[in-house]
């Protein structure tokens, strides 16, 4: 820690004007007028920071650790013993459990170099909040991410300043903690560098600007209060890097789980070692016991997502049980979801080109090159040519309309739209064609045999694409749909979702 005063020693009244920085700081004369310190950075002063004593960590309790069965609710109050690592002294101070919802195993990830303290997520969920980070004023990381609307904003494309179109759907921040790379096309590979990307964006929140975060900045040190919070959390003005930390912080808490899918796999357990069996296998009946257990709860939040509600439809809990157990085989087997939906988010983490986004003759315009255009010269793979994320499947029902375009508004739209095995083109993804078929065409043709006209075909060598057809009945559409409604979870937790709610 003696380095880091070595390098930046500068005092409380100099927040408000210039100081001479040691080390790596950025070039001490900012672009813009006003700013009399860098924007991008500042190294800390640690004596205008909260000591390390009255500092609130925010820890994740997962339930494979034997605290969270005892944690009340997803917020808790805590204490805990530790040890200052400047001065060795063993202290007693707060702490906030956070209980990770049935479903999720793991805690989200979080980078050394950003701790998870309580006034860094509060100023972070002020930031996400307030719309002085853009232009206009007006628009805010909640305009396009609202927790109302599953912290998306359901429309098909976002609307940014001035009222101008986005030219793609806005990415729900529900799970968002656990994503490999974040955006659509994965061009930022954490939470801290996607924070930054709408700021600079002269669409969604900053216009015209050459370097709108320097007058971000600007305006966030010209606030007291913010130059205040920043000083006592990052010891230093108000910076880009400070901002994107706290914002990060702040979504990394923005979980969502405990859907009925869930509660049945807790059933199974639960009978599994009451049986003492060992086959840790769902069967309808855990489905069922899930049911009956929300309906004896009155919780809307399970029942509501699959149509049910009150006491007519309680005798149901064995029919509707059934129906989810054919619909989870159906997503793990005939429907192939799991080619790409897996893991606890029911996402692989990868970018398919599922043909969104194509022309009617198949042709990929380049504003649809996705993952490909993100790849570094040097590195460009082609498979990945009209390629978008994985989306996580919880949350589904507040996060419509679907897929990156957003033109699919229901779920069901979204299962006929892969029932037909996706648009076919030049680069769909071998996961999305029937790759026998298209062998079976080439042998054909090759030998001069008749081909079916149908099929399209791409280039020079006029290669065959034929997309895999799933061939569900109606019934087992309405089965996978039901089941993908049991992952939709409770709501986020108050504390994090509602604006005014601001923990001390």
């Amino acid at each position: 820690m003696a380095h880091l005063r070595r390098f930046a020693l500068f005092v409380a009244a100099a927040l408000a004007g210039p100081v001479v920085h040691a080390g790596a700081n950025p070039p001490a004369k900012p672009a813009l007028a006003g700013l009399t310190e860098p924007a991008d950075y500042l190294l800390p002063n640690e004596a205008l920071m909260v000591p390390f004593k009255d500092q609130v960590p925010v820890v994740f309790v997962t339930r494979n650790q034997p605290e969270w069965v005892t944690l009340k609710g997803y917020w808790n109050e805590a204490a805990e013993e530790t040890v200052n690592p400047a001065t060795g002294e063993k202290v007693r101070r707060r702490a906030i459990k956070i209980k990770v919802p049935l479903g999720l195993t793991t805690a989200p990830p979080v980078p050394l170099e950003n701790p998870m303290i309580l006034a860094k997520w509060a100023l972070g969920k002020k930031l996400y909040y307030d719309p002085v980070l853009s232009t206009n004023g007006e628009v805010a990381c909640a305009s396009c991410h609202n927790p109302k609307k599953g912290f998306s904003d359901q429309k098909r494309v976002s609307t940014g300043i001035a009222g101008a179109l986005g030219g793609i759907n806005s990415p729900t921040i529900l799970n968002a903690a656990y994503n490999k790379l974040q955006f659509w096309d994965g061009r930022a590979a954490s939470l801290e560098d996607q924070s930054q990307g709408p700021v600079g964006n002269n669409k969604e929140m900053f216009g015209g600007k050459a370097d709108p975060w320097e007058e971000a900045v600007l305006r966030l040190r010209s606030n007291p209060e913010y130059v205040k919070t920043f000083a006592e959390v990052f010891g230093h003005a108000p910076t880009r890097d400070a901002a994107a930390k706290a914002i990060a912080t702040y979504e990394r808490t923005i979980l969502i789980g405990n859907g009925l899918h869930d509660r049945a796999e807790a059933a199974m357990r639960k009978r599994v070692t009451e049986e003492e069996s060992g086959k840790f296998e769902l069967k309808a009946e855990d489905y069922a016991a899930a049911l009956k257990a929300a309906f004896t709860g009155g919780d809307a939040h399970a029942l509501t997502p699959l149509g049910l509600g009150g006491e007519k439809d309680s005798g149901r809990a064995g029919e509707m049980g059934q129906r989810l157990l054919t619909g989870r085989a159906l997503f793990f087997g005939k429907a192939r979801c799991t080619n790409c939906h897996t893991g606890e988010t029911f996402s692989d983490g990868g970018f398919h080109n599922l043909g969104v986004g194509v022309t009617k003759d198949g042709e990929m315009p380049h504003a649809e090159f996705g993952r490909f255009d993100q790849l570094r010269t040097g590195h460009k793979d082609t498979s990945l040519v009209g390629a978008f994320k994985t989306p996580g499947l919880r949350g589904l029902l507040a996060t419509a309309p679907f897929m990156h375009s957003g033109d699919e508004k229901t779920l069901e739209d979204v299962v006929e739209f892969y029932n037909r095995g996706g648009n076919a083109n030049p680069y769909l993804s071998e996961k999305m064609r029937d790759t026998e078929a298209e062998a079976v065409y080439l042998r054909a043709r090759a030998a001069g045999q008749a081909v079916d006209p149908a099929v399209k075909t791409f280039g020079p060598s006029k290669k065959p694409i034929i997309p895999f057809k799933l061939n569900l009945t109606a019934e087992e559409k309405a089965d996978l749909v039901l089941f993908l409604k049991a992952l939709n979870g409770d709501p986020v937790d108050p504390v994090v979702a509602d604006p005014q709610t601001v923990p001390k």
